[in-house]
């Protein structure tokens, strides 16, 4: 039976020249920690030119795809795609989560399905790529398996998820938003933390990233999509049913 690897590539239709830059895109930093004397490298490098080349990619097709749009909204609309909730969404499409290298403690601990994780194999895997085979290559992949999922121009997003979030409560009259960190976990060089954003005490939705700042975003974004699908929880006049906001 062939490697994960292998199977990985021929889901995607990518075949890497140099297959040591594909094991360590999905090579955490708990599996190099274990396996000391393998030689083997982490994906934290990789994560930061694949952070690099997403930035590049994602503004070229929104500078070419809205060329009426000012500066500001490409800037939104960017980083309402390069963030943890849609890089985590993009890779579990892909089923990167078991094909990444993990240590033992941190597969018991649900390391497969963490977001951060998630996220940081998905820019890994597109920083490998762009050695392997360039940045056209990249754009293939991305216009595949990325903007090929994003929703339609009427419906991208062009605030940041707290401040659509302040809108819709406050337009439904809900309470008062409050973002709280309730957990903080991992060492202090892969540092997460989680945060829960409620309106009075009842809870929207649940966050985690590496700053609290990236967490309560998530959080943000989780309770706008409770909100539009289900309503506020307990409520009766569920605000799913007064929306008219097209």
């Amino acid at each position: 039976m062939s490697d994960p690897f292998s199977r990985l590539q021929d889901r995607l239709g990518i075949k890497f020249r140099d297959g040591s830059l594909l094991r360590q895109a999905f090579t955490h930093t708990s599996y190099v920690n274990e396996h000391r004397g393998a030689r083997t490298e982490h994906n934290e490098r990789l994560e930061f030119l694949g952070d690099a080349v997403l930035q590049l990619t994602v503004s070229e097709v929104l500078y070419r795809m809205y060329p009426d749009r000012p500066e500001g909204e490409l800037t939104r609309l960017r980083a309402s795609i390069v963030c943890e909730p849609s890089l985590v969404r993009f890779a579990e499409a892909l089923d990167f989560g078991q094909v990444v290298l993990l240590g033992k403690g941190e597969e018991l601990t649900g390391g497969r399905t963490r977001p951060s994780l998630l996220a940081d194999a998905f820019e890994a895997f597109v920083g490998a790529l762009y050695l392997d085979q360039g940045l056209n290559v990249v754009r293939t992949f991305l216009d595949k398996h990325l903007f090929a999922h994003l929703p339609k121009e009427s419906r991208l997003p062009l605030k940041d998820h707290k401040t659509e979030l302040q809108e819709r409560v406050q337009q439904w009259s809900l309470g008062q938003l409050e973002y709280r960190t309730v957990e903080e976990r991992g060492p202090a060089h892969d540092r997460e933390f989680v945060v829960i954003v409620s309106v009075g005490e009842q809870p929207l939705g649940e966050g985690v990233g590496r700053s609290k700042k990236e967490a309560e975003q998530q959080a943000a974004s989780r309770a706008l999509w409770q909100l539009q699908e289900n309503g506020l929880p307990g409520k009766a006049d569920n605000p799913k049913n007064a929306r008219g906001d097209g």
